[in-house]
């Protein structure tokens, strides 16, 4: 039983290291690189409550996101891979 338990330990230990060292290397990547930001446009949809319990969904105007060409979020901004996939927004009013 100690072994089982000895190994779980050490699995969850490199599956952390290794994660950690893959978040250094992306932000590292990301240093190195001449353009790390990207623009994207996304639109928003605005969802109206209505007075018999149903919403309504009406178009907004686009905007412009800035996102990081990363794997993971750094900077104070999305991935670009993730903003890609969700270019509408909900906004519920």
């Amino acid at each position: 039983m100690q072994d089982l338990t000895r190994l779980l330990k050490r699995i969850v230990i490199a599956a952390a290291a290794l994660l950690i060292f893959w978040y250094i290397c992306d932000y590292l990547s990301l240093k190195l690189r001449r353009e790390p930001l990207s623009n994207i446009q996304i639109s928003k949809l605005y969802a109206v409550p209505q007075k018999d319990g149903k919403t309504s969904y009406e178009p907004g105007d686009q905007e412009t996101q800035t996102c990081v060409n990363s794997m993971f979020p750094h900077l104070g901004y999305s991935p670009c891979w993730y903003v890609k996939r969700h270019t509408t927004q909900q906004v519920n009013l």
